[in-house]
């Protein structure tokens, strides 16, 4: 019986092939264990409105779900809020963390498909990055990915992406991004 072809996404291919050879010559590293690299990606959706009306729940679950490509989990308040009429435990966001092949195609549909379609855009922050080789980025509708049908949603809401590295500095992380095709502000 033959064996069944693993799938590698193009940009794990990039990676591999090239961008590693350049950081590495870059940041003249002597282990290509001290090369950077992507560890995984966490979207997040923080739903407030999920006091008022349950369903903007489901409906943010379901279309994280479908912009991940893998099944979303609900996240749970760590704490009260009076003030919120929030109470410890309530349902109220989605999260879903990418790894592996998953995460280089969301990673390319970011970069590629959805980034570009945002009106105005000239480009993400270069200073979002958290000290320890971590980015983060938001996005104020989730309608900029295709997988989700414009007619079909309940409202337009916000998406947290974290893309965590192994990158020791943000000026190494800066790198790795850029070379994996991030498009920063000049």
């Amino acid at each position: 019986m033959a064996a069944v072809a693993q799938y590698v996404p193009e940009l794990k291919t990039a990676y591999q092939q090239s961008i590693r050879q350049q950081l590495m010559e870059e940041f003249s590293y002597r282990s290509v264990m001290e090369i950077p690299r992507l560890e995984k990606i966490i979207l997040s959706m923080g739903v407030g409105d999920v006091i008022v009306n349950k369903k903007y729940l489901e409906s943010a679950v379901a279309e994280l779900s479908l912009i991940a490509g893998q099944r979303a989990v609900r996240t749970k308040a760590r704490k009260s809020i009076s003030n919120f009429k929030l109470r410890e435990g309530m349902e109220i966001g989605a999260k879903v963390t990418l790894r592996g092949a998953r995460m280089y195609e969301f990673l390319y549909r970011l970069v590629n498909i959805a980034l570009p379609r945002v009106k105005d855009f000239r480009g993400v922050n270069p200073n979002a990055f958290d000290g320890h080789g971590n980015y983060s980025l938001g996005v104020t509708e989730q309608i900029i990915f295709p997988e989700i049908d414009y007619d079909k949603i309940e409202r337009v809401t916000g998406l947290n992406i974290v893309i965590v590295t192994t990158a020791k500095t943000d000026q190494e992380a800066k790198s790795l991004l850029q070379k994996l095709g991030m498009p920063f502000r000049k």
